[in-house]
């Protein structure tokens, strides 16, 4: 996204305004104990402006890197656990493992891998099996190397879990994994089952994170206790309190952050504090008042009103899937095609995009973004076409009724949303699905949850739900088969199991290319098939993570599942 920076006069009187913001905001927000313990140094807020990908080091508004400040960052939640593997691939938690925690690789938001704890890699001619070689000197927090005995601990219990501890594989870790040998203290050998391209992206996914071998050894309630988990990041667990803070503070020996970032060493700020306030109102008004550095997932709706005041907005995006529906189709309706593609052909996407977002967003062209490598335009299958949709529908012997909603053999047309909690605006997006899909003949009803609720009642729902809302990243597009099918204990998006042959035929291709060539072109093939048998409904490109930042933070970069990263982050002062 690209905004201007605002003149250093704007700056000023923003800066005299917020300083005047700052005594009402911070009375009512002290007295329901929200900003507690969260007094920033950072001082008053003011004006400037950022694009998506973050400052540089040294930025002409900021002048040159200065050390010191205490970053507070407001988030709308922290999960519910701190197991490494069960929490890493929150939206929310992931904020706190990016900097506890280091990783093998670094993938930047357009896909590409450059070296971090491992400098170099290779690979065999059939993509079975890896070699990699780490860099020296890296340590845990605890002292500790991060050898090749401590990155197989980690490659196994990524792959498999341990389900004696309750402990669960990454969901995205391929499938294929057979095993790791330590050949010697800097080299790791890899070996696949079969072709796995994906392997070494895989390794910058926010679920890869390297944690010390004395914390894996732990018990599944002891890995629970954040402070017990140790990673070799630029960050260490200063102090946590359950649902409400995590404080962590720099680590004075760091040096050896990935290249890509142009600072290695230690970071600029001594504390990092990420406080819940629940309440969106509430965290963007702290940061315009000059109490809170960063609001995380903020309405988009305000965010050009913030922009006119000065602030930094930062909307990146992710490498994955777009915001969309997966749907069952073993579940009626929609195991009926013509029903999928009426609803697909529904959805009026400018009417989301104008109504609920900002010039940010960008309309889907597939189920997976367009900032992935081997994302192509498919998205005349499934643009809005009021008049298709319901002549699909009549095709399908859906009658609509004097009341306005169809039905078929005595049972009407209807559907329930879940709007994802994970994203701020689905509840939004789905109220006005919900009107469009009302207009054709569907009886609608939403189902709200917070984000406990919705895992209980909608993730580990063991009973088939028709549609589920999609907010999922990815680092290698060679992860997408296995999570649509069910190969290799796959998640099955659609239900159909082994029995759309096509289906399955794209999938092995692209799990089993062993070049980039062959892969984006069987990739290609899969989201035509997808989309044309209606068993995923696209909505719009997603910006899953929102952030409005305090002007005087300077050199914040956001990876390819666009997590802030403050290891080369600054406060002026």
């Amino acid at each position: 996204m690209s905004r201007t920076t605002a003149s250093p006069t704007r700056l000023t009187a923003l800066r005299r305004r917020a300083r005047g913001l700052a005594t009402t905001a911070v009375a009512a927000l002290a007295a329901t104990g929200l900003l507690a313990a969260c007094a920033t140094a950072s001082g008053d807020a003011g004006a400037a402006s950022s694009g998506s990908a973050g400052d540089a080091s040294a930025d002409a508004a900021g002048g040159e890197p200065q050390q010191g400040g205490d970053l507070v960052f407001l988030i709308d939640s922290l999960g519910d656990t701190w197991i490494p593997n069960n929490s890493a691939i929150s939206s929310f938690q992931g904020q706190v493992w990016g900097h506890v925690t280091d990783k093998l690789v670094y993938v930047d938001d357009a896909g590409q891998v450059s070296p971090w704890v491992a400098e170099s890699w290779e690979q065999n001619e059939d993509a079975t099996q890896f070699t990699l070689h780490l860099r020296d000197g890296v340590t845990f927090s605890d002292g500790t190397p991060v050898d090749a005995a401590a990155v197989v601990a980690n490659l196994d219990v990524w792959a498999k879990g341990d389900p004696d501890k309750g402990i669960n594989p990454i969901g995205l870790f391929p499938k294929t994994y057979q095993s790791a040998t330590a050949q010697d203290a800097s080299t790791v050998v890899v070996t696949f089952s079969a072709p796995t391209l994906g392997f070494i992206p895989t390794l910058g996914y926010h679920g890869s994170i390297l944690i010390s071998p004395t914390t894996l050894a732990l018990s599944g309630e002891e890995q629970a206790d954040l402070s017990n988990d140790i990673g070799s990041g630029p960050f260490v667990v200063k102090s946590w309190k359950e649902g409400d803070s995590v404080v962590l503070e720099r680590r004075d020996d760091y040096d050896w952050g990935p290249e890509a970032l142009e600072h290695t060493g230690p970071a600029y700020l001594d504390t990092i504090t990420y406080k819940i306030v629940a309440e969106s109102s509430l965290r963007t008004s702290s940061v315009t008042a000059g109490q809170a550095d960063v609001a995380y997932n903020a309405p988009p709706q305000e965010l050009d009103g913030l922009a006119a005041q000065g602030f930094v907005i930062a909307t990146p995006r992710y490498l994955g899937f777009v915001n969309g529906y997966a749907i069952d189709a073993t579940v009626a309706p929609f195991d009926d095609p013509k029903v999928r593609q009426a609803f697909q052909h529904a959805i009026d996407r400018d009417e989301i995009l104008s109504t609920v977002y900002t010039y940010d967003w960008l309309p889907a062209e597939s189920f997976i973004q367009s900032n992935v490598p081997e994302a192509t335009d498919h998205s005349a299958d499934f643009a809005h076409d009021a008049d298709l949709a319901a002549s699909l529908l009549d095709e399908a012997g859906w009658t609509l009724g004097s009341d306005g909603v169809r039905s078929k053999d005595g049972t009407p047309l209807a559907v329930t949303l879940y709007p994802n909690p994970y994203l701020a605006t689905s509840k939004a997006v789905d109220e006005l699905v919900a009107q469009q899909l009302t207009d054709l003949g569907f009886a609608v009803d939403i189902q709200a949850y917070d984000v406990v609720t919705y895992g209980e009642k909608v993730i580990k729902n063991t009973t088939p739900i028709a549609l589920t809302e999609i907010t999922r990243s990815f680092i290698d597009v060679g992860t997408v088969a296995s999570i649509l099918t069910s190969a290799n204990k796959g998640e099955d998006w659609f239900g159909v199991g082994e029995t759309d042959t096509e289906l399955n035929r794209l999938r092995d291709e692209v799990a089993g290319a062993v070049d980039t060539d062959s892969r984006a072109a069987s990739v290609d093939e899969l989201q035509g098939y997808v989309l044309q048998q209606g068993y995923f409904v696209p909505l719009t490109q997603i910006v899953q993570r929102i952030y409005v930042q305090n002007p005087a933070l300077h050199g914040v970069t956001y990876n390819g599942i666009a997590y802030a990263n403050y290891s080369a982050a600054w406060l002026e002062q």
